[in-house]
Protein backbone atom coordinates (compact mmCIF):
# COMPACT_ATOMS: atom_id res chain seq x y z
CA UNK A 1 0.00 0.00 0.00
CA UNK A 2 1.26 3.36 -0.87
CA UNK A 3 1.52 5.72 1.54
CA UNK A 4 0.39 9.38 1.07
CA UNK A 5 2.25 12.30 0.89
CA UNK A 6 1.28 15.17 2.67
CA UNK A 7 0.47 18.38 1.22
CA UNK A 8 2.92 20.85 0.15
CA UNK A 9 2.56 23.69 2.62
CA UNK A 10 2.54 27.03 0.80
CA UNK A 11 5.49 29.22 1.26
CA UNK A 12 3.88 33.04 1.79
CA UNK A 13 4.62 34.93 -0.83
CA UNK A 14 4.44 38.49 1.08
CA UNK A 15 7.48 40.06 3.06
CA UNK A 16 7.66 38.59 6.61
CA UNK A 17 6.23 39.70 9.53
CA UNK A 18 9.65 41.22 10.86
CA UNK A 19 10.05 43.12 7.22
CA UNK A 20 6.44 44.87 7.59
CA UNK A 21 6.67 46.20 11.04
CA UNK A 22 10.03 47.86 9.99
CA UNK A 23 8.31 49.08 6.67
CA UNK A 24 5.42 50.06 8.76
CA UNK A 25 7.79 51.78 11.72
CA UNK A 26 9.89 53.72 8.66
CA UNK A 27 6.94 55.04 7.33
CA UNK A 28 5.10 56.08 10.98
CA UNK A 29 8.72 57.39 11.85
CA UNK A 30 10.00 60.10 8.90
CA UNK A 31 7.99 62.88 10.20
CA UNK A 32 10.46 62.40 13.68
CA UNK A 33 13.33 62.72 11.25
CA UNK A 34 11.43 66.08 9.69
CA UNK A 35 10.59 67.62 12.98
CA UNK A 36 14.29 67.25 13.98
CA UNK A 37 15.56 68.84 10.65
CA UNK A 38 13.19 71.74 10.98
CA UNK A 39 13.94 72.44 14.43
CA UNK A 40 17.92 72.00 13.85
CA UNK A 41 17.35 74.55 10.48
CA UNK A 42 15.09 77.08 13.28
CA UNK A 43 18.39 76.67 15.85
CA UNK A 44 21.19 77.42 13.20
CA UNK A 45 19.21 80.53 10.85
CA UNK A 46 19.96 82.72 13.86
CA UNK A 47 23.33 81.26 14.24
CA UNK A 48 24.07 81.86 10.91
CA UNK A 49 22.96 85.57 10.60
CA UNK A 50 24.95 86.69 13.93
CA UNK A 51 27.78 84.95 12.32
CA UNK A 52 27.51 86.47 8.80
CA UNK A 53 26.67 90.11 10.48
CA UNK A 54 29.89 89.40 12.26
CA UNK A 55 32.26 89.24 9.62
CA UNK A 56 30.62 91.87 8.00
CA UNK A 57 32.63 95.10 7.06
CA UNK A 58 30.06 97.60 6.98
CA UNK A 59 28.59 96.84 10.41
CA UNK A 60 24.87 95.92 9.26
CA UNK A 61 22.79 93.40 9.57
CA UNK A 62 21.56 93.32 5.87
CA UNK A 63 23.68 91.39 3.58
CA UNK A 64 22.10 90.35 -0.26
CA UNK A 65 24.30 87.30 0.37
CA UNK A 66 24.69 84.22 3.03
CA UNK A 67 28.17 85.19 3.13
CA UNK A 68 28.91 89.35 3.19
CA UNK A 69 31.64 90.22 0.46
CA UNK A 70 34.94 91.82 2.10
CA UNK A 71 34.50 89.85 5.03
CA UNK A 72 37.15 89.84 7.65
CA UNK A 73 37.86 90.59 11.25
CA UNK A 74 37.52 94.67 11.15
CA UNK A 75 34.52 94.16 13.97
CA UNK A 76 36.58 92.24 16.18
CA UNK A 77 39.64 94.24 15.61
CA UNK A 78 37.48 97.44 16.88
CA UNK A 79 35.91 95.54 19.71
CA UNK A 80 39.49 95.49 21.65
CA UNK A 81 40.47 98.55 20.31
CA UNK A 82 37.17 101.07 20.14
CA UNK A 83 35.46 99.98 23.62
CA UNK A 84 35.79 98.65 26.75
CA UNK A 85 35.35 94.52 25.57
CA UNK A 86 38.30 92.90 27.46
CA UNK A 87 37.53 94.51 30.93
CA UNK A 88 33.58 93.47 30.38
CA UNK A 89 34.58 89.85 29.47
CA UNK A 90 37.11 89.51 32.44
CA UNK A 91 33.91 91.30 34.56
CA UNK A 92 31.66 88.66 33.56
CA UNK A 93 34.00 85.47 33.62
CA UNK A 94 34.93 86.39 37.43
CA UNK A 95 31.08 86.89 38.45
CA UNK A 96 29.61 84.03 36.70
CA UNK A 97 33.03 81.70 37.66
CA UNK A 98 32.41 82.60 41.60
CA UNK A 99 28.80 82.65 41.72
CA UNK A 100 28.63 79.46 40.07
CA UNK A 101 31.23 77.84 42.45
CA UNK A 102 29.91 79.53 45.45
CA UNK A 103 25.86 78.26 44.35
CA UNK A 104 27.03 75.17 43.57
CA UNK A 105 28.82 74.81 46.95
CA UNK A 106 25.94 76.16 49.48
CA UNK A 107 23.54 74.27 47.49
CA UNK A 108 25.40 70.49 47.88
CA UNK A 109 25.83 71.50 51.94
CA UNK A 110 22.02 72.03 51.81
CA UNK A 111 20.94 69.22 49.66
CA UNK A 112 23.46 66.97 52.14
CA UNK A 113 21.24 68.71 54.82
CA UNK A 114 18.30 67.96 54.13
CA UNK A 115 18.69 64.38 52.53
CA UNK A 116 20.81 63.08 55.29
CA UNK A 117 19.56 64.80 58.08
CA UNK A 118 15.86 64.36 59.61
CA UNK A 119 15.02 67.86 61.62
CA UNK A 120 11.68 69.88 62.29
CA UNK A 121 10.85 72.27 59.47
CA UNK A 122 13.07 69.99 57.16
CA UNK A 123 9.47 69.22 55.12
CA UNK A 124 8.06 72.90 55.12
CA UNK A 125 11.98 74.25 54.39
CA UNK A 126 12.10 72.06 51.18
CA UNK A 127 8.48 72.80 49.80
CA UNK A 128 9.63 76.75 50.34
CA UNK A 129 12.49 76.33 48.55
CA UNK A 130 10.23 74.92 45.78
CA UNK A 131 7.37 77.46 45.90
CA UNK A 132 10.28 80.16 45.38
CA UNK A 133 11.21 79.17 42.28
CA UNK A 134 7.45 79.85 41.18
CA UNK A 135 8.38 83.24 41.12
CA UNK A 136 10.51 85.35 38.94
CA UNK A 137 13.13 87.50 40.52
CA UNK A 138 11.99 90.03 38.81
CA UNK A 139 9.22 90.78 41.29
CA UNK A 140 12.20 91.45 44.15
CA UNK A 141 13.97 93.88 42.17
CA UNK A 142 12.26 96.93 44.27
CA UNK A 143 13.15 95.28 47.70
CA UNK A 144 16.85 94.26 46.46
CA UNK A 145 17.40 97.74 45.35
CA UNK A 146 16.62 99.22 48.49
CA UNK A 147 18.14 96.52 50.40
CA UNK A 148 21.33 96.98 48.09
CA UNK A 149 20.87 101.02 48.80
CA UNK A 150 21.12 100.42 52.63
CA UNK A 151 24.27 97.89 51.72
CA UNK A 152 26.08 100.74 50.10
CA UNK A 153 26.12 103.31 52.06
CA UNK A 154 27.09 100.81 55.31
CA UNK A 155 29.54 98.32 53.18
CA UNK A 156 30.77 100.06 49.79
CA UNK A 157 32.54 96.70 49.03
CA UNK A 158 29.50 94.90 48.52
CA UNK A 159 26.91 97.37 47.07
CA UNK A 160 26.49 99.17 44.06
CA UNK A 161 29.00 98.93 40.73
CA UNK A 162 30.92 95.85 42.56
CA UNK A 163 31.26 92.32 41.16
CA UNK A 164 30.58 90.78 44.96
CA UNK A 165 27.07 93.01 44.71
CA UNK A 166 26.37 90.83 41.38
CA UNK A 167 28.03 87.19 42.89
CA UNK A 168 26.06 87.16 46.36
CA UNK A 169 22.67 88.40 44.30
CA UNK A 170 23.30 85.50 41.44
CA UNK A 171 24.43 83.09 44.19
CA UNK A 172 21.15 83.39 46.32
CA UNK A 173 18.66 83.32 43.45
CA UNK A 174 19.96 80.00 42.16
CA UNK A 175 20.39 78.64 45.80
CA UNK A 176 16.43 77.29 45.46
CA UNK A 177 16.56 75.12 42.16
CA UNK A 178 20.00 73.52 43.01
CA UNK A 179 19.27 72.80 46.10
CA UNK A 180 16.13 70.72 44.95
CA UNK A 181 17.69 69.31 41.99
CA UNK A 182 21.07 68.16 44.29
CA UNK A 183 18.52 66.46 47.39
CA UNK A 184 17.18 64.63 44.38
CA UNK A 185 20.70 63.12 43.51
CA UNK A 186 22.07 63.11 46.97
CA UNK A 187 18.73 60.83 47.92
CA UNK A 188 19.74 58.25 45.52
CA UNK A 189 23.22 57.47 47.16
CA UNK A 190 23.15 54.48 49.70
CA UNK A 191 23.20 55.54 53.35
CA UNK A 192 25.11 52.44 53.99
CA UNK A 193 27.66 54.05 52.92
CA UNK A 194 27.67 57.06 55.24
CA UNK A 195 27.01 54.66 58.08
CA UNK A 196 30.09 52.90 57.19
CA UNK A 197 32.09 55.81 57.34
CA UNK A 198 31.32 56.89 60.81
CA UNK A 199 31.92 53.63 62.05
CA UNK A 200 35.42 54.01 60.82
CA UNK A 201 35.47 57.07 63.15
CA UNK A 202 34.74 59.81 59.47
CA UNK A 203 33.04 63.06 60.97
CA UNK A 204 30.44 64.40 58.86
CA UNK A 205 32.64 66.89 57.27
CA UNK A 206 34.98 63.83 56.02
CA UNK A 207 31.52 61.74 55.02
CA UNK A 208 30.57 64.80 52.85
CA UNK A 209 33.89 66.00 51.43
CA UNK A 210 35.95 62.64 51.03
CA UNK A 211 32.95 60.60 49.96
CA UNK A 212 29.32 62.29 48.86
CA UNK A 213 30.95 65.29 46.81
CA UNK A 214 32.98 62.71 44.12
CA UNK A 215 29.94 60.22 44.20
CA UNK A 216 27.53 63.51 43.23
CA UNK A 217 30.01 64.81 40.64
CA UNK A 218 27.59 64.53 37.88
CA UNK A 219 25.28 66.91 39.80
CA UNK A 220 28.03 69.39 40.72
CA UNK A 221 28.94 69.64 36.68
CA UNK A 222 25.01 70.33 36.01
CA UNK A 223 24.42 73.08 38.75
CA UNK A 224 27.57 74.84 38.24
CA UNK A 225 26.90 74.91 34.50
CA UNK A 226 23.88 76.12 34.73
CA UNK A 227 24.76 79.09 37.12
CA UNK A 228 27.14 79.81 34.91
CA UNK A 229 25.10 79.99 31.42
CA UNK A 230 22.52 81.38 34.15
CA UNK A 231 24.97 84.49 35.04
CA UNK A 232 26.89 84.97 31.95
CA UNK A 233 23.61 85.97 30.23
CA UNK A 234 21.95 87.71 32.59
CA UNK A 235 21.15 91.53 31.50
CA UNK A 236 18.03 93.18 34.15
CA UNK A 237 20.00 92.74 37.59
CA UNK A 238 23.66 93.86 36.03
CA UNK A 239 21.78 96.67 34.37
CA UNK A 240 20.43 97.98 37.50
CA UNK A 241 23.22 97.47 39.18
CA UNK A 242 26.32 98.62 37.49
CA UNK A 243 26.66 101.84 36.08
CA UNK A 244 30.28 102.19 36.17
CA UNK A 245 31.91 101.35 32.83
CA UNK A 246 34.53 100.09 34.27
CA UNK A 247 32.38 96.98 36.81
CA UNK A 248 29.95 96.67 33.47
CA UNK A 249 29.52 92.97 32.27
CA UNK A 250 29.30 91.53 28.82
CA UNK A 251 25.56 91.41 28.53
CA UNK A 252 25.79 95.52 30.01
CA UNK A 253 28.29 96.74 27.64
CA UNK A 254 26.92 95.20 24.65
CA UNK A 255 23.46 96.75 25.06
CA UNK A 256 24.81 99.77 25.47
CA UNK A 257 26.38 100.02 22.05
CA UNK A 258 23.26 99.80 20.20
CA UNK A 259 21.00 100.95 22.60
CA UNK A 260 18.20 103.19 21.69
CA UNK A 261 19.42 107.01 21.07
CA UNK A 262 23.17 105.64 19.97
CA UNK A 263 23.74 107.19 16.85
CA UNK A 264 26.89 105.39 16.14
CA UNK A 265 25.54 101.93 16.54
CA UNK A 266 27.46 98.57 15.08
CA UNK A 267 25.95 95.92 15.02
CA UNK A 268 28.73 93.74 13.66
CA UNK A 269 30.75 94.79 16.53
CA UNK A 270 27.59 94.09 18.53
CA UNK A 271 27.62 90.29 16.75
CA UNK A 272 31.20 90.04 17.07
CA UNK A 273 30.78 90.81 20.94
CA UNK A 274 28.34 87.72 21.10
CA UNK A 275 29.97 85.24 19.12
CA UNK A 276 33.01 85.69 21.46
CA UNK A 277 30.69 85.67 24.34
CA UNK A 278 29.61 82.71 23.96
CA UNK A 279 33.23 80.62 23.33
CA UNK A 280 33.22 79.98 27.17
CA UNK A 281 30.16 78.72 27.55
CA UNK A 282 30.52 76.19 24.33
CA UNK A 283 33.99 75.54 26.04
CA UNK A 284 32.73 74.59 29.65
CA UNK A 285 29.18 72.83 28.37
CA UNK A 286 31.60 70.33 25.61
CA UNK A 287 34.05 69.90 29.01
CA UNK A 288 30.86 68.86 31.03
CA UNK A 289 28.66 67.32 28.95
CA UNK A 290 29.17 63.67 29.80
CA UNK A 291 28.11 64.65 33.52
CA UNK A 292 24.60 66.97 32.05
CA UNK A 293 22.15 63.58 31.40
CA UNK A 294 22.79 61.54 34.63
CA UNK A 295 23.04 64.22 36.40
CA UNK A 296 19.35 66.12 35.27
CA UNK A 297 17.76 62.37 35.35
CA UNK A 298 19.40 61.36 38.71
CA UNK A 299 18.65 64.57 40.23
CA UNK A 300 15.11 64.25 38.75
CA UNK A 301 14.07 61.00 40.50
CA UNK A 302 13.40 61.84 43.93
CA UNK A 303 12.53 64.98 45.31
Amino acid sequence: MATPIPPAVPHPTGPSPSRRRGGVAHRVGWWRHAVALLCAVFALIPIVFVVSAAFNPRGTLGSTTLWPSGAGLENFRKLFTSTDYGRWFGNSLLISAAAGALSMFASACGAYAFSRFRFRGRRAGMTGLLLVQMFPQFLAVVAIYLMFTWITARYPGIGFNTSWALILLYMGGALGANTWLMKGFFDTVPKSLDESAKVDGASHAQVFFTIMLPLVSPVLAVTGLLSFIGTMNEFLLANIFLTDPEAKTLAVGLYGMIQEGNRDANFGLFCAGSLLMAIPIVALFLYLQRFIVSGLTSGAVKG
